[in-house]
């Protein structure tokens, strides 16, 4: 049932999902060290295939499949691809903390995406201030290369995890404009994750070899992430959308770069600078003002 405003269980299911999406990318930074990136993320997609496929039956959702999207189903599995070449590979070469902030400033490229090209989503005063505030934070993350993560942070990891950040918003773009809006968020991660897996997998060797220190523990979150992080959080995210307003779901992605950073914090000895804590302050603050309902 369709509500018009965030209960209690709607409040700890976004918190929980947050939680997810932040933790994923510790995940990511924890499985390279065993796995190559690129061949990582083939393989989540790979294992990913099986869970999606499992959910879409459980809900009678097969049949979403039609040979009719195949153009825009690969289209759409190509650029996810590119997505997670980019993020995999930016978590290997620089820290949790920037490549989280740069990766969510996915809603800057998607709102401008959307101005130009999505009929009745030009940007309002409101949305476009938004916009420019996770520009600027999103620039200053990138800039700034002094303090004490200064040896951790790369302008390669950092540029890569930009290119992450477009991938995401050209997956949600296709996903908006194409024959796919009519298939369905279950379809769309499917065919995100069965076109993306070959192509992954494929191009893996070309990074380097495909197992480092691998140790069983790195095969256990391998599977999480298929499972949990890929159709686990996009399932609930979905559903979250289908029955909370949109606007209040969506601003609510602020948390996730701000939970990241507190992690890698935590769990990488990561320095808070304030550069750092400035630029997210930035981008999160635009994130919610983009997604602000208009009035």
């Amino acid at each position: 049932m369709r509500k018009d405003r965030l209960d209690g269980l709607g409040f700890a299911t976004l918190i929980g999902v947050a939680c997810i999406l932040a933790a994923n990318q510790i995940i990511i930074k924890i499985v390279d060290q065993g796995l190559q990136p690129v061949f990582f993320a083939g393989a989540r997609s790979a294992i990913a295939i099986l869970f999606v496929a499992a959910w879409m039956a459980y809900r009678g959702l097969l049949g979403r499949m039609r040979w009719a999207d195949l153009g825009p189903g690969v289209l759409i599995g190509t650029v996810f691809a590119i997505e997670f070449i980019g993020l995999f590979l930016a978590l290997d070469l620089t820290t949790v903390g920037h490549a989280a902030l740069i990766m969510y400033s996915m809603p800057v490229w998607m709102g401008i995406l959307a101005h130009f090209f999505i009929p009745g989503e030009r940007a309002t005063p409101l949305k476009a201030a938004g916009l420019a505030l996770a520009f600027l934070g999103t620039a200053w993350a990138i800039t700034s290369r002094g303090g004490a993560n200064a040896g951790q942070v790369t302008w390669q990891g950092d540029a890569l995890a930009l290119v992450g950040a477009l991938g995401w918003a050209g997956t949600a773009f296709i996903a908006r404009t194409s024959r796919l809006r009519h298939a369905g968020p279950e379809a769309q991660l499917f065919w995100m994750v069965i076109v993306s897996a070959p192509i992954l997998l494929a191009v893996s060797p070309l990074f380097g070899p495909l197992i480092r220190d691998v140790t069983p523990m790195h095969w256990v979150w391998l599977v999480i992430q298929s499972g949990v992080v890929v159709a686990g959080g996009f399932v609930t995210w979905m559903w979250l959308l289908s029955v909370y307003p949109t606007s209040t779901v969506a601003s609510f992605s602020f948390l996730t770069p701000i939970l990241s950073i507190l992690l890698g914090h935590l769990l990488f000895g990561e320095a808070l600078s304030l550069t750092l804590l400035g630029a997210a302050a930035l981008v999160s603050v635009g994130i919610v003002l983009i997604n602000q309902k208009s009035r």
